[in-house]
């Protein structure tokens, strides 16, 4: 198996290439154009650009996640214009130059799903080392295996973050945690935490987000051993719905107890919100 200068991938390097994958490279080079479109057209709401290589890659990146669509529940958001607002933007807004993070960051994505905002990040960052966590291994397997095929610096690990959190090869042993569409922010943040080196930050990427909430949260992150850096809220560019991140730093070793056994930080969480 090989691939053309255009990019279609051929069953030999002898046969031409077959109508549907022919078909494959229009859509390929119409949805590059997509995302360069919508990239230059709300550049004043991102911190990064792509460059011609990383477009393709993004492209790469949604036929891969559509193809694997068919046989796991990765994402209901299929369309290019919802995929590049509510998983590329999405996960790429939230890094902004002033976090000061280092080209070798060591970043774990807890509950990845279908690889975001683990994905983007590594075609953003490629020197970046990159871990993306799931309960789920058949999910894992298949992001191993686009994470091969795409060339990414990212492997994948089926686990429990409850159990990840207290093994030694992981806890305390990251730059940057992100953590996306899992639960509650307590919930989260008991996660997240325990995994970040002091001075570590973790990333949780929320919707709509008030004072109050805040309030609500910080007593539970004292608990893990952090702080609330910042918050910053921002609007999708094609939709304009409110996304909030909580910056979480990490101050003193997370108590041991912490994250709790398999479930607890569910069914009991350290607050409310």
């Amino acid at each position: 198996m090989a691939w053309d200068k255009a990019g279609c991938r051929c069953t030999t390097l002898n046969n031409p290439v077959p109508f549907r994958r022919r078909c494959y490279c229009v859509a390929m080079k119409d949805l590059v154009e997509k995302f360069q479109s919508l990239f230059q057209l709300h550049q004043d709401t991102l911190p990064w650009q792509p460059s011609p290589a990383q477009l393709q890659q993004l492209g790469e990146l949604y036929i891969g996640i559509c193809a694997g669509n068919q046989r796991l529940n990765l994402t209901r958001i299929t369309t290019p214009e919802d995929f590049w607002e509510k998983h590329l933007w999405d996960s790429l807004a939230a890094i902004a130059p002033d976090l000061n993070l280092s080209i070798t960051t060591k970043l774990i994505d807890v509950g990845t799903g279908g690889g975001f905002p683990a994905f983007p990040l590594a075609i953003a960052f490629p020197d970046w080392q990159i871990t993306l966590l799931d309960s789920t291994r058949k999910k894992i397997n298949f992001l191993n295996e686009l994470s091969q095929q795409l060339q990414f610096t990212a492997h994948g690990i089926a686990e429990r973050a409850e159990a990840i959190g207290h093994h030694p090869d992981h806890r305390a042993q990251y730059d940057l945690v992100t953590i996306r569409a899992v639960g509650k922010a307590a919930i989260c943040s008991e996660y997240a935490l325990p995994l970040l080196k002091v001075g570590g930050l973790a990333i949780l990427y929320r919707g709509q987000w008030t004072p109050a909430d805040t309030e609500l949260l910080a007593p539970a992150i004292a608990q893990c051993g952090g702080t609330i850096e910042a918050i910053r809220t921002f609007t999708t560019p094609l939709t304009h719905s409110q996304r909030t991140c909580l910056y979480l730093r990490k101050t003193q070793p997370t108590n041991d107890q912490f994250p709790r056994p398999v479930g607890i930080p569910k069914q009991s969480p350290l607050a409310s919100v």
